[in-house]
């Protein structure tokens, strides 16, 4: 299970510093800075509370806090999430400093991509590749709903799949479903910049690191869309 996988390659030897839960960015303080995508929508379709004894969560244990992402609740999971992302000490020597719709193009130009999540690349990607597949929990016009993933994805030369797919657990289920030799990248703020998942078929990681905590979590705090976060940088880890 990935995220087995992750938690169990992870150092604890921190304590949980701050938590700030925004609107649409969620952001842990450990011995890093990490981020998660809050996914409200989805969040507020689930039965309260949604998250377990707020207001104490500095309390627990940084492994606790990381395991939070294993719950079946959204919003406790992307905390658990981001929280796995502040405990990664990321290894630099093995990224570059790219943007996924990079990688996607150059992989995609003329073939079949799929997209798990809704970006802002997509119309460019479209004008340059073959087919091109969102595929949404919540979609847009032109857009499919998530039943299409078993049938689109094993026709995808290229497979993006949004970070928050590990926030509510249907990754490894969306990577069975690709092709052995499909280009497979995980990206966004979600996404955990661990080798740990290039051992279940991913090639290429677009994650963020924290420049200035501080930064980062004031504009969460203040209700921050990822484009208006400020104080990251944006990262791909490649396999290999």
């Amino acid at each position: 299970m990935i995220l087995k996988d992750v938690i169990d390659s992870l150092d604890f030897n921190t304590r949980v510093r701050d938590i700030r839960v925004g609107m649409f960015h969620t952001a842990v303080l450990t011995r890093n800075c990490g981020l998660a995508a809050s996914l409200p929508k989805d969040a507020l379709k689930q039965s309260p509370p949604l998250v377990e004894s707020p207001g104490f969560l500095l309390e627990i244990t940084a492994r606790e806090l990381a395991e939070m992402a294993f719950s079946e609740s959204i919003l406790q999971a992307a905390i658990g999430v981001a929280g796995i992302n502040s405990l990664i000490d990321i290894d630099e020597s093995r990224c570059s400093e790219l943007n996924a719709s990079e990688i996607i193009a150059e992989k995609g130009r003329g073939k079949n991509v799929a997209i798990i999540g809704h970006f802002p690349f997509i119309p460019k990607t479209r004008e340059i590749v073959r087919n091109l597949w969102v595929i949404e929990k919540n979609p847009k016009p032109g857009d499919y709903p998530e039943e299409k993933a078993k049938e689109l994805i094993p026709e995808a030369d290229v497979l993006a799949i949004t970070g928050t797919a590990i926030t509510n657990h249907t990754i490894e289920e969306l990577l069975k479903l690709k092709n052995k030799n499909t280009y497979t990248i995980v990206l966004g703020d979600s996404a955990i910049l661990s080798p740990v998942l290039f051992d279940y078929g991913v090639d290429a990681i677009a994650g963020t690191k924290v420049l200035d905590p501080d930064l980062a979590l004031r504009c969460i705090s203040q209700g921050a869309n990822f484009r208006q976060v400020k104080g990251i940088r944006k990262l791909i880890m490649l396999k290999g």
